[in-house]
């Protein structure tokens, strides 16, 4: 038995958090929710985006299925994800964009991985005003400690899934010292894994080059800020943020989440597609070794996803939230 926190999250979360239990329950993951709060529900609830009963639930349990969150934009509380990336020492965000069946993407060869340095860079929010209103500041933060640990993981993956070559992304050639230092990093690292290619890419030529050809891309590395927008780019590539999912990894913790918005307009209408939060709990199940459970959950998700019946309209369907998740629980044993 698991114990995993739960967090459903904001908007769409509890009902694509519902998807995914009944999908996984379906299944027979063998996993013990424990299910707390966050974000703007929290913060209404309690008057604390992050209460301390979750901070604890995750340090004892060291595992989390966390839901869209919602960010004010502008003003209010900072982001709650960013507060857990930081919090619990995420240093690796993994997002992988794979082209599904049955789906109308641009591309269908897209099989790329990206690995985001999560808990540094701008995100640390150092910002001040020089003259208000008019100037402001926000520095941004590489340290060679949080490079190694990401640029390492990245070829460890690498290493363990059989993939081929690792593309580090940066703007050395303008930010010489903080996107020099990661680049430097990068080259150290890759002497230690002779058997996998390696390439660095300015960010600019990186964005264009995806978009021409992604299909020459395996594992990407790259600080927070631009691993942020790159990865919504690779999404952009096989349909969009709801079809891709993500991992949060640590030495003493992980957190798998939706990497989409709580999306508030279409909350509560059942027409929330549960694709991307499904696909990363079934990042979760291989985090745990549960490869064959989640190897046929995904099975089951490419044969429902022939029956645009059953889709959410996203994704080109006349189907909902609740159809979807029934014919995924029907194709399991098919």
């Amino acid at each position: 038995m698991h114990d995993i926190v739960l967090i459903p999250g904001d908007g769409i979360g509890p009902e694509i958090t519902k998807s995914v239990t009944t999908i996984l329950d379906a299944a027979g993951a063998d996993i013990n929710w424990i299910e707390c709060t966050a974000g703007l529900a929290a913060q209404e609830e309690l008057g604390n985006p992050l209460p301390d009963e979750t901070i604890d639930a995750i340090n004892e349990h060291r595992l989390a299925l966390k839901g869209p969150l919602t960010t004010p934009i502008g003003a209010g509380f900072r982001s709650v994800n960013v507060a857990m990336r930081k919090k619990f020492e995420l240093y690796s965000n993994i997002r992988p964009a794979k082209t599904l069946p049955h789906i109308d993407s641009k591309f269908d060869n897209v099989d790329l991985v990206m690995f985001r340095e999560n808990t540094e860079g701008l995100y640390i929010g150092k910002e001040q005003w020089v003259k208000e209103d008019s100037h402001a500041e926000s520095i941004a933060v590489v340290t060679r400690d949080a490079s190694e640990k990401v640029i390492r993981s990245a070829f460890e993956y690498a290493k363990k899934k059989g993939r081929k070559k690792v593309t580090l992304v940066h703007k050395a050639n303008i930010l010489k010292f903080t996107c020099g230092l990661f680049m430097e990093v990068g080259e150290e690292i890759a002497e230690d894994y002779p058997g996998i290619e390696y390439e660095d890419l300015i960010v600019d030529n990186m964005a264009m080059q995806m978009v021409l050809r992604p299909e020459q891309f395996d594992v990407i590395v790259t600080t927070n800020l631009f691993g942020d927008i790159l990865s919504d780019l690779a999404s952009g590539l096989v349909g969009g943020l709801g079809l891709t999912g993500a991992a949060n990894i640590g030495d003493n913790a992980a957190m798998f989440e939706a990497v989409h918005g709580s999306a508030p307009d279409i909350a509560g209408q059942n027409k929330a597609n549960p694709i991307a939060f499904l696909l990363s709990a079934l990042m979760m199940l291989e985090h745990i070794d549960e490869n064959d459970l989640a190897d046929r959950i995904r099975q089951a998700v490419y044969l429902t996803l022939e029956d645009k019946s059953v889709c959410t309209p996203d994704i080109g369907g006349s189907g909902s939230t609740t159809s979807f998740t029934e014919a995924v629980v029907n194709n399991l044993n098919k």
